[in-house]
Parts: C-alpha cells; sequence; structure tokens
C-alpha cells in the first residue's frame, strides 16, 4: 500500500507537470519496488526537463532495454530517439549518432515500423544543416507521413516544423510561414508532448528570429513564455533557451534591465551540464545587452563565454571594438564572419553592422556592396525588419556620400518600420541619421528636433553610448558670431575637444579623413589657433561639450 500511495503520488505530480515532485516521488517508488515501463518513462521524462541529464539518459536506457526485452520495437526505437535527443543537447555527440545507429538497426527487424519515422529527424536535420534543404524537406515528408499512419501527433509536429524551416530557407518563405504557423496551432493548444513542445517553440522561433520576422517572434515567444510560466518547476535546457528568447524580446521592447536578468538566469540553466550546446546564445544576448547600456568590461566577460560554449560573437564583439575606437580591429572581425558565411539569412544578421563598420573604415565602397546584397535579401525574404535594416543601411551609406536628399527617403521609410514594430531603439537609432541629414540640407529645426527625439529615448534605455554620441550632435551653445563656425564644424570641434583623432571623428560621422582633416583646418583658421590644444581650450570657454 506504500508503495502503491507513492507511485500514485507520483504520477500525479507528473500529470500537474510538478517535474521535482515527480522525480523524488518516482525515485522513492522505485527504491521499494522496481518501476514498470510506462513510469519508467514518466521518471526519465520528469528527469530531462529539470536538466538532469544524466538520469534522463539512465532511465531512458532502462526503457529502451525493458522495450526491447518485451519485443516492443516501436516504443523502443522511440526511446533511441530521445536519447539521441538528450545526448545532443549535453553535447555529446558520439553517444547520439551511436543510439540512432543502434535504433535503426533494430528497426531493420521490424520492416514498416511506423516508429522509424523518428529515426528520419535527425537525418533530415543532418540535411537541413548542410544546406541541403530540398533535401531536408523531403526526407522531413517521409517522416510526417510515417508520423500520420500511426497517429503519432509528435512526430507530424516535429517533421512538418522542419519543412517550414526548409521552405523558409528555399526562399518560398509564405509557403514555410504558413506551415510553421499551423504547426505553432497544434502546440499551442497543448497538442504535443512538454520534451516536443519545448523543442518547436525554441526553433521556430528562431527560424522566426533569424527571417527577422519580429511579430511572429514576439507572438510565439509570449505563448512560450505562458507555456513555461505555467510550470513552476520548469527547468533546464528547454527553460534556459525560452529565458534567451524572452530576453530577445526584452531588449527589442526596450525593458534592458528585465533584459539583463532573463539572459542570466538562462546562463546559469544552460551551464549546468544539460544544454550547454546552446549556453553560447545566452552568453551572447547578455554580451549584447551590456554593450548597448556601454557597459563594456561586462560585455568583454560575456563574450567572452559565448565563444568558449562554441558561440558565434559577431558581430557584437565587432561593434563593440567600433565603440572603442578600435577600428581595424572591428573591421577585421566583421569582415572574417561575412567571408565565412554563405547562407543569405545567416549573412543579413551580419551585413547591417558591415556596412556601419566599413563607414567608419571608411571603406564607402564595401559599404555601397554590403547595403546592396543586404537589400537584395530583404527583396527576397520580404520580412518588414528585413526591409528596415536595409533602408537604413542604405541611408546611411548615402548619407556618407554626401547624398543627404537621397538618404531622407530610406531613413524616413526605416524609422517608420522600427516604430510600428515598436522597436524604440532601432527606431531612435535611425532618427540620429535622419537629423544628420537635415543638418546637411542646412534644416536645423528638424535636425534639433529628430536629435532630441532621439537623444530622448536614448535616456530612457540608459544606452550609455548612443546617448553620449547625440549629445555631442546636439549642442545647443552657440559660438561667437565671429568664429563663424558651421554646424558641422562644431560638431568636429566637440569631438577633438574630446580628444579625439581625426580617425575616430571620421568613424563616429560617418565622414573620412580628409573631410575631417580639412574640417580641423578650416576651424584652426577661424579661431585663429594653431594647435587641437588651443583649439580644445575655446571649445570649453564657449561651452562646447
Amino acid at each position: 500500500m506504500e508503495m502503491s500511495a507513492d507511485l500514485e503520488r507520483a504520477r500525479e505530480s507528473h500529470r500537474r507537470q510538478a517535474w521535482v515532485d515527480a522525480c523524488d516521488e518516482f525515485a522513492a517508488a522505485d527504491a521499494v519496488s522496481p518501476l514498470g515501463i510506462e513510469d519508467i518513462e514518466r521518471f526519465g521524462e520528469s528527469a530531462a526537463i529539470l536538466g538532469r541529464a544524466d538520469d534522463a539518459a539512465r532511465l531512458l536506457q532502462r526503457a529502451y532495454q525493458t522495450y526491447v526485452d518485451a519485443g516492443e520495437v516501436g516504443a523502443a526505437v522511440r526511446c533511441a530517439f530521445w536519447l539521441h535527443q538528450a545526448l545532443v543537447l549535453k553535447g555529446d555527440f558520439a553517444h547520439a549518432g551511436g543510439w540512432i545507429v543502434r535504433g535503426s538497426r533494430l528497426a531493420e527487424t521490424r520492416p514498416g515500423c511506423a516508429e522509424q519515422g523518428y529515426l528520419l529527424v535527425p537525418a533530415a536535420e543532418r540535411q537541413f544543416g548542410a544546406g541541403d534543404y530540398a533535401g531536408a524537406f523531403g526526407t522531413a515528408t517521409r517522416a510526417l507521413e510515417l508520423g500520420d499512419s500511426c497517429a503519432d501527433q509528435d512526430l507530424v509536429n516535429v517533421a512538418a516544423h522542419i519543412r517550414g524551416r526548409a521552405r523558409i530557407k528555399q526562399g518560398r518563405v509564405a509557403e514555410g510561414l504558413a506551415l510553421l504557423d499551423e504547426v505553432m496551432l497544434g502546440i499551442s493548444a497543448g497538442e504535443a508532448s512538454v520534451g516536443m513542445t519545448g523543442w518547436i517553440y525554441c526553433s521556430v522561433i528562431a527560424a522566426c528570429q533569424e527571417l527577422h520576422e519580429l511579430r511572429r517572434a514576439r507572438e510565439w515567444t509570449l505563448a512560450l513564455n505562458a507555456w513555461c510560466d505555467a510550470q513552476p518547476q520548469f527547468s533546464g535546457a528547454y527553460s534556459g533557451i525560452c529565458r534567451v528568447h524572452r530576453a530577445e524580446l526584452l531588449q527589442l521592447g526596450a525593458a534592458w534591465p528585465d533584459a539583463i536578468r532573463a539572459a542570466q538566469v538562462a546562463c546559469q540553466l544552460l551551464t549546468q551540464g544539460y544544454g550547454e550546446i546552446v549556453a553560447g546564445m545566452a552568453f551572447y544576448r547578455l554580451a549584447e545587452i551590456h554593450r548597448l547600456r556601454g557597459e563594456t568590461a561586462e560585455a568583454e566577460q560575456a563574450y567572452r563565454s559565448t565563444n568558449r560554449y562554441g558561440w558565434e560573437t559577431q558581430p557584437g564583439l565587432a561593434q563593440l571594438r567600433l565603440a572603442q575606437g578600435r577600428v581595424d580591429v572591428s573591421a577585421a572581425a566583421i569582415r572574417r564572419a561575412v567571408g565565412e558565411t554563405a547562407d543569405p539569412l545567416a549573412r543579413s544578421q551580419l551585413l547591417p553592422a558591415y556596412v556601419e563598420i566599413m563607414l567608419a573604415v571608411p571603406d564607402l565602397a564595401a559599404a555601397h556592396e554590403g547595403a546592396t546584397e543586404l537589400a537584395e535579401i530583404a527583396e527576397a525574404y520580404g520580412t518588414a525588419a528585413l526591409h528596415a535594416r536595409s533602408a537604413h543601411a542604405r541611408g546611411a551609406v548615402h548619407l556618407a556620400d554626401g547624398r543627404p536628399d537621397t538618404a531622407l527617403p530610406a531613413l524616413r521609410h526605416a524609422w517608420r518600420v522600427w516604430r510600428d514594430l515598436d522597436a524604440p531603439y532601432e527606431a531612435a537609432r535611425v532618427r540620429v541619421l535622419v537629423g544628420q541629414a537635415c543638418r546637411a540640407l542646412q534644416d536645423e529645426d528638424t535636425a534639433a528636433m529628430e536629435l532630441d527625439a532621439a537623444r530622448h529615448v536614448f535616456s530612457q534605455l540608459g544606452a550609455a553610448p548612443d546617448l553620449a554620441a547625440v549629445e555631442a550632435l546636439t549642442c545647443k551653445q552657440q559660438l561667437d558670431d565671429a568664429a563663424g563656425l558651421s554646424p558641422r564644424e562644431v560638431e568636429v570641434l566637440r569631438l577633438v575637444a574630446g580628444g579625439k583623432t581625426n580617425h575616430a571623428i571620421a568613424a563616429e560621422l560617418f565622414l573620412s579623413e580628409k573631410t575631417v582633416a580639412r574640417h580641423v583646418s578650416n576651424i584652426f583658421t577661424k579661431l585663429g589657433v594653431g594647435s587641437r590644444t588651443a583649439a580644445a581650450l575655446y571649445a570649453f570657454e564657449h561651452g562646447i561639450r
């Protein structure tokens, strides 16, 4: 009776998704009398969700062997699949592959075994990772057909979502998103196991973010957050990834302190042994928020952790180096990252920073090439945020090329899209360029209003580097009329007074070093001074800071 009561409590805890309680209670029941096969699987699922990788693997192996001994080939194959997934999340790829081979050999003893579809899923994922999107779609289709034939909703869902991701990569975006939307309807309605639900949520959100499909990413992230929050004892890899997506959503929506806290929790969850393969993603998100806040030391540390866990540090690290005035280091890093990235959507994550850094070098031709490629990708995939990033890059290039009148339409379009997407930081960055373009066209009133609006957003966000930059552009103190400095010369004088070199000034104002040198020479002449120190003293005396 005591054992029966323990087991009943364990099953009830599992049903309520109280995973910690379930693990403790199943362990207690198992110590009294060996669990039956279904309870072993429940125990294993609970351990996996809590991130107890070794326990989960041990229990799944036990379930596998029990099914084999009972001659239940299909159930054993399914266990081999979940063992593969658990070991992949742990980063144990050799053992993970071994379980797929073992499952495949077992499935050969039972031709037509419907669960063979599960063995097709890792094959489809490998094809997808190798860039064989047509092959991945075809393999996932065969898995889907097997899932339909045996009414296995988990298999149907995972195969269908791979088909959607493959179509997006093939440039058939509308079809791919429609497939993902259909899958997500079932996932959000609870038509999948907990493990499959977490996997598909995270995979679909990542696909939307790569595509710059921000509205869907936001919608599904909110749904994922609600799903996680409904399970107070939920932890482990999928919980950690959930918090990374939550941090991204909070960052986009201008809640940066909350974003940092979410990213920090994700880092803790994903470095506890189960989920280390994606821990770098959490550290990268943390690094990015620190960078935007001007917290250089914290950003440096987080980028190092990003690299240690095998995640790409670009474009963020290159942007940090640019903010530090290390333009050559920044340029080398972003050129390397772009050069070794072939996938168009992956390149679209790098190209906005590439354009910005090339303008700082300055290498206007390279910046123009980057903006042109980004426009081609935006046209091919068609999402609003991609078009906004493209318009921003195009406007920045036109402005640096001395064509503010051509830059303004593109920049205005980018600002409207970011505003509609409720992305305040991105919108404010565009407004800085709009202000500079208006100033170049001698429209000082509009320039001042645009820069003030951007400054207000940066101040609210705590975006210290952007705030410092825009304040340098919005000096309201007037020079003596006798000085006769132009607005651009005032900007240059302010930066000279701040101790910046011509190279650094060129990077900040998107000018060539030759143009900056000409401005400095004109400033010396108009002020009647012969050195940068004397010019800086004049700026101090006249309130130009």
